[in-house]
């Protein structure tokens, strides 16, 4: 035991120099330079492709507890990829009014998604389908603030 203490201090105290304390930026390379962001596809085929594909895969796999660690997994990789789309998402605000609301609205996906995430991670089924019921809200309050006339329903439950 002293032996793997002493090799894991060695190893970490070899590392010491390579980490940076330092908060100064990184040079910037002139590809890096001529690299931005931005929007591939629309947001309606972003919606259609990845947020709602996501969502509906979440609904099929937490209808019931899942039984194995591939589908615990599987759902949490398709709420972090609905998270991920918050980040998206604010490459399209509106053009004219709504930016604030918009960027605020994608945050609240982006965090939503997270959290539902840690839950699948920690296989907290009742906690994962109150974070699929939640993901359904701020998508609501999204389409409503911006007039969608789509809603989403958990679980394909009616209106509650």
């Amino acid at each position: 035991m002293k032996r793997v203490r002493w090799r894991l201090s060695v190893g970490l105290a070899a590392l010491l120099p390579l980490a940076s304390f330092s908060q100064a930026p990184r040079p910037v390379t002139p590809a890096a330079a001529k690299t931005k962001l931005e929007a591939v596809a629309d947001t309606h085929l972003l919606m259609e492709g990845l947020l709602q594909s996501n969502y509906r895969g979440l609904n099929r796999l937490l209808k019931e507890k899942p039984t194995d660690a591939e589908t615990w997994a599987f759902a949490r990789g398709q709420a972090l990829l609905l998270g991920e789309s918050g980040n998206l998402l604010m490459l399209r605000p509106p053009r004219n009014q709504g930016q604030e609301a918009w960027m605020q609205r994608s945050a609240d996906l982006r965090e939503a998604g997270a959290r539902l995430g840690r839950n699948l991670a920690a296989r907290d089924y009742a906690r994962s389908r109150a974070g699929v019921v939640e993901l359904a809200n701020v998508c609501n309050r999204c389409h409503g603030t911006f007039r969608i006339r789509t809603e989403i329903v958990p679980f394909g439950r009616e209106e509650e």
